[in-house]
């Protein structure tokens, strides 16, 4: 029998008989790893283990302790979900169901809307399905005979067409059979810890104009205590979720009277948002960039010279005025290269640093709207670099130094990063030159390493347009948000002709960096929002402290000590109602005040106030200046 070879990530090769199964090849390496295995990838081909070898290649082992295992655990139990609802509800057409981050869903065409009921059926029928521990199995199917099997299906049909004259990849599970490229694990009896989480209705492919499908969101891992682990994240979350806090603390809204996706804020959510750009103004100032403003529209020939005309215009808002086209800005970026070719720049001049809060439209389709998460108006934080190819490492280093600096105030400082570079294989698709390239990417390692950040590697995810580093944050539930993003172009200086003079005399095109690090303020306030749980640090709450009076004879003195406090610069209210005071005390709590200023007679008299802290209660009398001097202190600190 002729003998196959695989080549490993550590660059050994191991020899396999041709028609023994994968798993063999992985026993070979290791009984403990063959136990911890999952699937095998060859050639970026997924096979389960117990498939016959027939070619080898490059070949990668899937394990449990991956996070691709997971994902795979999660793409099967979405298989599980199917063949679950197709023998409860067998006239069901299926779509598909992929993992996603921290779960997995599958889109189903069924004119009754599932009910709660109903999902409380299929994750029971789910259970017993699961416990006959039968096999995952992979067929290999020409599109003649995948049209075959999937005869009733018509989104799956209409994939297939779609797809082309390919091979394609066809898994079974038990009686459920679904178009699919893999991997899963080896059997159904893998999948034990899973909940099915909601249902949504979600267009096809995300069309509007398509069917409205009904989406069935779960979750699933390896054990249970890590099920039970994300369930209780999952309810700590809800408890969190900014738009609940926005309404009940008075922060922020969506006013449907003026369409979804448009964000207003009202006073108490006015000031958050108002603390966050003064430090954001403060902070870019101080390294060196300089703050400006663009409108809100331009002419659409900007947006034809940039690309977006071409490539982005369903995206955005486009209008007629004076008989020609214009468009309500989607981002920032021509209008600083607008600013940047006002001037004839020499290399002397550079790098040029331009940061900006723009307010940008997108048309977003309303079913992907979510509270400020995401919206069609927001505002940027953006700012644009342009320099030489020697600046560009500090260029880069100072972008990474303002990322740890400006979520440090805010109280993050675990991240995840994520290093996105061109496909190596396909280097046509990208615009620039292998030397701009391998610059710009040695320029973003070499800053990520210089500040020991561990990062992820991912080939083929950059843009076409330059190499970039993404950081997702991680919030007080453990939590990832994709906020700071740090990335090269080089399109842009080429489309507007963005050039500066060299110390030899020669025109060249300048490095351009495109930089975010809160990524949109309404983004970023919602993520503030559930990572405090509306306790907002002294220095960002709305009102940092209220004083509450005992009776009627006491409403002088606390009105003069607010006032007082004020005019020291913080934020504090008088409550005078005539109201008890313990009525007045829960209403501060429920409004998340971090001081509470209670005055009586005692206090009246004396000059002082009790002070009531949130979260800790009584601290005794206190004077004003005492007080004061607290306050202000937590504000300098940024506590």
């Amino acid at each position: 029998m002729s003998r196959i070879t695989f080549t490993l990530p550590d660059g050994k090769d191991l020899e396999l008989e041709a028609g023994w199964p994968y798993g063999e090849a992985v026993r070979t390496i290791g009984e403990g790893l063959l136990r911890n295995a999952v699937a095998v990838t060859v050639d970026g081909v997924h096979h389960p283990l117990d498939e016959a070898a027939e070619m080898g290649g490059e070949m990668l082992v899937i394990t449990k302790a991956s996070e691709e295992g997971l994902d795979t655990l999660r793409h099967s139990t979405a298989h599980l979900l199917a063949w679950a609802v197709q023998e409860l509800f067998p006239d069901v057409k299926f779509a598909f169901g992929p993992n996603i981050e921290n779960g997995f869903y599958y889109d189903f065409d069924r004119e009754e809307p599932f009910s709660e009921s109903d999902l409380e059926r299929i994750e029971a029928k789910m259970t017993e399905l699961a416990r006959t521990k039968v096999g995952l199995t992979r067929e290999i199917a020409t599109p003649e005979r995948a049209k075959e099997i999937f005869a009733d299906q018509p989104y799956k049909l209409e994939e297939i067409e779609a797809l082309g004259d390919v091979e394609l990849s066809v898994y079974r599970m038990g009686s459920f059979t679904d178009l699919c490229r893999g991997p899963h694990v080896p059997g159904s009896g893998e999948i034990k810890a899973f909940k099915l989480l909601s249902v949504a209705g979600a267009y096809w492919k995300g069309d509007s104009d398509r069917p409205m499908l009904q989406r069935i969101y779960g979750t699933s891992f390896w054990k249970k205590k890590d099920l039970t682990a994300h369930l209780e994240m999952l309810e700590e979350a809800k408890k969190r979720d900014h738009r609940k806090l926005g309404r009940e603390l008075d922060l922020f809204g969506i006013m449907e009277e003026a369409g979804p996706g448009l964000s207003y804020w009202f006073p108490r959510g006015d000031m958050v948002r108002e603390q966050i750009i003064e430090y954001w103004k403060r902070v870019h100032r101080a390294n060196g960039y300089r703050t400006v403003t663009t409108p809100h529209i331009s002419q659409a020939a900007l947006w034809e010279t940039s690309g977006h005309m071409e490539f982005y215009k369903e995206n955005m808002y486009v209008f007629e005025q004076d008989d020609r086209p214009y468009v309500v800005k989607p981002m920032n970026c021509p209008g600083h290269i607008l600013m940047y070719k006002r001037k004839t720049r020499g290399y002397r001049s550079l790098p040029v640093r331009y940061a900006e809060l723009g307010t940008v439209y997108r048309a977003e389709l309303k079913g992907t709207l979510h509270g400020l998460m995401r919206v069609r108006g927001f505002t940027q934080d953006d700012a644009h670099h342009f320099c030489t190819p020697e600046q560009l490492g500090d260029e880069v280093d100072l972008c990474i130094e303002l990322v740890k600096e400006i979520m440090g105030a805010f109280g993050f400082d675990d991240f995840k990063v994520e290093l996105s570079v061109r496909d190596p294989e396909n280097k046509g698709k990208y615009a620039g030159t292998d030397e701009e390239w391998a610059m710009a990417e040695a320029s973003l390692v070499a800053a990520i390493e210089k500040h020991s950040l561990p990062y992820t590697r991912e080939e083929g995810e950059a843009v076409f347009y330059g190499p970039k580093i993404d950081v997702k944050l991680v919030d007080a539930i453990g939590r990832t948000w994709q906020t700071s993003t740090i990335q090269f172009d080089f399109n842009l200086p080429r489309r507007f002709g963005v050039t500066y003079t060299d110390a030899d005399g020669q025109e060249k095109y300048v490095y351009m960096v495109h930089r975010a690090i809160m990524g949109s303020l309404e983004r970023f306030i919602g993520i503030l929002t559930e990572h405090f749980a509306g306790d907002f640090p002294l220095w960002l709450a709305p009102e940092q402290a209220r004083v509450l009076s005992v009776s009627r004879d006491q409403h002088e003195y606390a009105e003069k000590v607010a006032a007082d406090l004020r005019a020291m610069g913080l934020r504090v209210e008088a409550d005078t109602r005539d109201e008890k005071i313990g009525f007045k005390i829960r209403e501060a709590e429920v409004m998340h005040v971090p001081r509470m200023l209670v005055v009586g007679g005692r206090e009246a008299e004396s000059g002082e106030v009790a002070l009531r802290v949130r979260h800790e209660g009584d601290q005794g009398a206190r004077t004003v200046e005492a007080v004061a001097e607290d306050l202000l202190d937590a504000v300098r600190n940024r506590a």
